[in-house]
């Protein structure tokens, strides 16, 4: 029934989308969105970058404006914390005693940090990265001259370290790894950022084992394993997510390294439909389950979740496709790489700052890796809708038009 009251738990990017989906395939009924922070749901990428930068303002990271909710008839419940769901009186249970009934309740609850319990760990100066007010708290500390540790070399800390390094400030980046972003690319795209990184700078250490970091309440340094030493004004922690499942634990939700979705974004309670960050899903495309970490999973899944609210179910099966941002490198991701056992590369990644990764399992194309290749991302994000796959040697040769490697 479209006139019930849908609550969405979670101000994201999929609460944003999901809410505005509702109204328009016709939901009539009363729509909330209960969020734990003070402000509308709001653009992440940013954070560690152009906001963390200073080059943008709060207000323009909001995905819409205070107004949009307003005018759709959007109730927007902010700084309010779910502590609880029943599911079988179909009401969410808030921080402060309050209840909101539902009638139909979708999940965006996003994710978590993974937190380090390093020695010291509880000192002020060190920082994750998750939300507006963890960078809010960030800008405190940073200027030109002062030096930041980045535990992480994923695209969190590597996107931090190159904010770091525009603000004038010395950075080292730690990776327990032989190598950055060693659990999302190949060798060759990692000896890239390293070498960038390098050159703008920024020092990374691989291998690097944390032992505590020292301080007298405020950080002063990070204490590695190997005896060495590093000054820091403040540390970054920036070591992967966990799926926020809590809530739907309780509820009685069926879990697996995500709320457990199906193809309609349904939940194994009939009247709760969950998206984004947190949920499990089935991509027909990699014929497998996935939990994805992504504004485009996130976007796309909460229209489906929203379509199946209102009875019109569409069968969620995106391709998925990331980006990141760091310097003047415009990294843009279409696919997933996971179980390559081939890399094709298309202009180098020795020297300079454009070239494109094509990785494959035997003869299929997964996935693309292309820094500030725009036409070689849109090709491949094609190629992969349509079940195409490529002809490695024509992929790799420059003279060839990228349109004419792609076979049926």
């Amino acid at each position: 029934m479209t006139n019930e009251h849908a609550v969405i738990v979670g101000a994201s990017h999929a609460s944003a989308q999901l809410a505005a989906t509702l109204r328009q395939s016709g939901w009539e009924g009363n729509i909330s969105i209960v969020g734990e922070e003070a402000i509308p749901p709001y653009h992440r990428p940013p954070l560690s970058k152009a906001y963390l930068a200073g080059e943008k303002h709060s207000d323009e990271l909001l995905i819409r404006p205070a107004t949009f909710y307003e005018k759709s008839g959007i109730d927007l419940v902010l700084g309010t914390r779910v502590t609880a769901i029943d599911p079988h009186g179909k009401t969410i249970t808030l921080h402060d005693g309050g209840s909101i009934p539902y009638g139909k309740l979708a999940l965006t609850t996003g994710a978590r940090v993974r937190r380090l319990d390093l020695p010291g760990h509880d000192q002020e100066g060190i920082f994750y990265l998750r939300d507006l007010n963890d960078v809010d708290r960030i800008r405190g500390f940073i200027g030109p001259g002062k030096s930041a540790v980045i535990i992480g070399g994923g695209y969190i800390g590597l996107e931090t370290a190159a904010s770091m390094r525009k603000l004038g400030m010395e950075v080292t980046v730690l990776e327990a790894l032989p190598r950055v972003l060693q659990r999302v690319t190949a060798p060759e795209v990692s000896a890239f950022y390293s070498r960038v990184h390098g050159e703008e700078g920024v020092n990374i250490i691989t291998d690097a084992a944390v032992q505590s970091l020292e301080g007298d309440g405020t950080v002063k340094g990070v204490q590695l394993a190997d005896g060495s030493r590093l000054t820091a004004d403040l540390v970054v922690i920036g070591v992967g997510v966990l799926p926020d499942t809590d809530l739907a634990e309780s509820a009685g939700l069926a879990l697996d390294n995500g709320i457990v979705v199906d193809e309609f974004a349904r939940t194994s309670n009939p009247d709760i439909v969950a998206a984004g960050d947190c949920t499990n899903h089935y991509n027909p495309i990699y014929e497998r389950r996935l939990r994805l970490e992504s504004v485009q999973n996130a976007t796309d899944q909460a229209k489906t979740a929203a379509n199946t609210l209102c009875g019109k179910l569409e069968n969620y099966h995106a391709l998925p496709w990331f980006w990141s941002d760091q310097y003047d490198l415009k990294l843009q991701i279409a696919g997933l790489s996971q179980g390559f056992d081939s890399v094709v590369l298309r202009g180098s990644a020795d020297s300079g700052r454009s070239f494109a990764a094509f990785y494959f399992c035997g003869e299929r194309l997964l996935a693309v890796d292309a820094v500030n290749r725009p036409k070689e991302f849109m090709a491949v994000r094609r190629a992969l809708t349509r079940g195409q796959s490529a002809d490695p040697a024509k992929l790799a040769d420059e003279s060839v038009d990228i349109q004419q490697a792609f076979t049926q």
